[in-house]
């Protein structure tokens, strides 16, 4: 009787894990998905030597692919991301991030769509990589 119990407990236990491990699957593929949209959708750039703000004199807009603004330069960087205010000013952290080259970095979450924007650079040296927003 006692093994009966036990293995009923071990039944109950290893469906549950189970269930939940379904249950999981789903959104996992759903967030791998939304990046794959998102990066899938990247532009690449090339800001030239000399300047710090990319595109210089210009902005980008936020496509609404991805919920954040994302970068992903050749080699490491320091760069801000600066937002456009409804006054026409821009709107930018006090100070700069260091993104890693070679992979995406988050500069701002929770971007809408339409938002325009532009990268600060800390260096004038040049820089390539792309961006996705």
């Amino acid at each position: 009787m006692v093994n009966v119990r036990k293995r009923l407990a071990c039944s109950t236990i290893a469906a549950a894990l189970l269930t939940g491990a379904l249950a999981l699957a789903p959104t996992a593929q759903a967030g791998e998905e939304t990046a794959a949209s998102c990066y899938g959708s990247a532009i690449s750039y090339s800001k030239p030597d000399g300047d710090v703000d990319l595109p210089a004199g210009r902005l980008f807009v936020a496509s609404g692919n991805c919920a954040d603004i994302n970068i992903k330069p050749k080699t490491n960087r320091y760069i801000m991301v600066c937002t456009e205010t409804v006054s026409g000013g821009s709107s930018c952290p006090s100070d700069y991030t260091l993104v890693q080259g070679g992979v995406w970095n988050v500069l701002k979450y929770r971007v809408d769509a339409g938002t325009q924007f532009y990268f600060n650079f800390r260096s004038a040296a040049l820089s390539n990589g792309s961006w996705a927003a």
